[in-house]
């Protein structure tokens, strides 16, 4: 049930984004979810895309500082309150969130959000036992 995510490191410099999205483009890789946090001098890019495996060595091969993590997907109701039902849960079981993002589900009135916690194995058999929607990665790489 976890998602593998893609980080690569960037220089805050123009272009290194757009690179980025034309040699996954190229490849036939589509991103499905994007987050990224940037300082003065670099940026850390995070991509949920179809073919993370492949996605990975690509961008190695074409110079990219390239990771693996993996994350947790869910899916809370696209309303007021939705994620705090998800985040209560976490909280309940001390599971800490080190970072999150989210985007609307272009099919369903959800709101899916990409959780990236100290223990993930734990947080999906948390979320699942307290009824949250945990998404498997065949779903989530194909949004």
């Amino acid at each position: 049930m976890l998602v593998n995510q893609i980080s690569i490191f960037l220089e805050n410099k123009s272009g290194r984004l757009a690179e980025v999205t034309k040699v996954l483009g190229s490849n036939g890789i589509d991103i499905g979810a994007l987050s990224i946090a940037d300082t003065t001098n670099f940026g850390i890019l995070r991509l949920i895309v179809n073919k993370p495996y492949e996605a990975e060595q690509i961008l190695k091969e074409k110079g990219f500082a390239v990771s693996c993590t993996n994350v947790v997907a869910i899916a809370v109701a696209d309303e007021p309150g939705g994620l705090a039902v998800a985040l209560g849960v976490l909280e309940s079981a001390n599971i800490s969130i080190e970072y999150m993002y989210a985007f609307v589900g272009k099919a369903t009135n959800e709101a899916l959000v990409i959780l990236k916690v100290e223990n993930p194995d734990k947080a999906v058999e948390v979320l699942t036992a307290n009824d949250i929607k945990v998404l498997p990665a065949e779903v989530v790489y194909n949004l």
